[in-house]
């Protein structure tokens, strides 16, 4: 099976059903589809809906875990900054992409500003911390919950 296709597939469904972007996106483990997305940003009203995100959540439902250790995503655009997190923070071993930033620059989409944020490049956040001791009470609270899911 050509992993890539379907996720074209996911991506030409989203376009024709105005859903949002030309993103789409599979998930697969041990040579089977195990979540599928696309760009679903318009149709949800939810700026977090991006392909690799809507795959993620499937998957995740899929195996009933938020753990996808020993997968491979397939994606149709290199995966933007917040995808990205996700994918690591999903433990995705491997992904494969279609087209690149400088692509995804040239039909109108703002990757490059998040890129320039990150390295220091661009004011686009002020980011403050505030009540600090408060919420390390918190943090406190929850390293002594020794039932405590850890992730």
């Amino acid at each position: 099976m050509n992993y890539m296709e379907e996720a074209l597939k996911e991506a030409y469904e989203g376009i024709e059903k105005k859903h949002g972007g030309p993103f789409g996106c599979v998930i697969v483990k041990d040579g089977k589809i195990i979540g599928r997305g696309h760009n679903r940003v318009l149709i949800n009203h939810d700026p977090t809906c991006h392909g690799e995100m809507e795959a993620i959540r499937d998957a995740c439902k899929n195996t009933s875990s938020h753990d996808l250790s020993g997968c491979e995503l397939y994606t149709t655009a290199e995966p933007c900054p917040m995808c990205l997190g996700a994918i690591l923070w999903a433990n995705i071993g491997k992904v494969y992409y279609g087209c690149n930033v400088n692509d995804t620059d040239n039909i109108g989409f703002r990757d490059d500003k998040f890129y320039d944020y990150l390295k220091g490049d661009a004011d686009l956040l002020t980011l403050e911390e505030n009540e600090r001791e408060e919420c390390k009470r918190l943090f406190d609270k929850y390293i002594e919950d020794k039932s405590a899911v850890r992730y």
